[in-house]
């Protein structure tokens, strides 16, 4: 997709992540229709970006918001992006984790998407070329102790996305998947940055994800999953899923003590 003079709204626009995105993309002479639940996050961004750009507050796991957000959109005229960034993150053991906890992961990480998409269609649908690009985790391929709920929501995103590309493979939306590792954004607090030090997990700068999340949009590339050798894990557990069950409980006991958030010492 040709990026200049086209029409995209970015979920989670002012995180890490999001806001090297809007930046990178209204660089590229892209009309930004900006969200995320806090409104002076928002217009701070807005005014830094060059370009004509809208925003619009909104908690996408609020229906009535959602339904503001989508009518926003068609006010402008409609999209002809959309790009699903907004996330969150709880690092503990399943076991502790409330069922407030466990229920607002799946409806921002999961739910929240499918519906927005669901919304947007008629918008995207319209175009004689449009995209979708959700972005999810290693982690929705390789189940990780510690990040459970998150886990679970990720792969439904992977799955998700994959499911409706096939469905509207004759279409003119194309939907787009990728899969960052870890990367050094607030998402992750110090108990998760100092569990990656301790086993030697890397993680990439936001800038560097930021990009690729870029790239998507242009290529329309289907999947991508990103760091080596988190790419390569991948592939082995989903044919080999005993290797990695193997490789993940001998560190069980360290990931078990850092979600606990007990001191480790090394």
């Amino acid at each position: 997709m040709k990026l200049a003079g086209k029409r995209i709204l970015v979920t989670g626009s002012t995180g890490g992540i999001g806001s090297l995105v809007c930046q990178l993309l209204a660089e590229q002479g892209v009309n930004l229709v900006l969200t995320c639940f806090n409104g002076e996050a928002l217009a701070k961004l807005h005014a830094e970006l060059t370009g004509d750009h809208n925003h619009v507050a909104a908690d996408l796991s609020n229906s009535e918001d959602r339904r503001r957000l989508v009518s926003s959109c068609a006010e402008l005229g409609g999209i002809d992006g959309l790009v699903n960034i907004a996330g969150i993150l709880d690092f503990g053991l399943f076991e502790n984790q409330s069922e407030s906890t466990i229920s607002r992961i799946m409806t921002v990480n999961l739910t929240s998407v499918m519906l927005l998409c669901h919304d947007l269609l008629p918008q995207l649908k319209a175009r004689s070329e449009s995209i979708i690009v959700n972005v999810g985790s290693t982690f929705g391929s390789i189940g990780y102790p510690g990040f459970v709920a998150y886990c679970a929501s990720k792969a439904g995103i992977k799955c998700f996305s994959e499911a409706l590309a096939r469905e509207l493979a004759d279409s003119s939306v194309t939907i787009s998947y990728i899969a960052p590792r870890a990367t050094r954004t607030a998402l992750n607090n110090d108990r998760v940055n100092e569990l990656n030090t301790q086993l030697g997990n890397k993680s990439d700068p936001p800038l560097l994800v930021a990009k690729a999340i870029v790239q998507q949009v242009q290529s329309g590339k289907p999947v991508r999953f990103l760091g080596w050798p988190e790419k390569l894990f991948v592939r082995i557990n989903a044919i080999f899923p005993a290797l990695v069950h193997k490789s993940l409980v001998k560190n069980l006991g360290i990931i078990k003590q850092y979600a606990n958030g007990v001191e480790v010492k090394v």
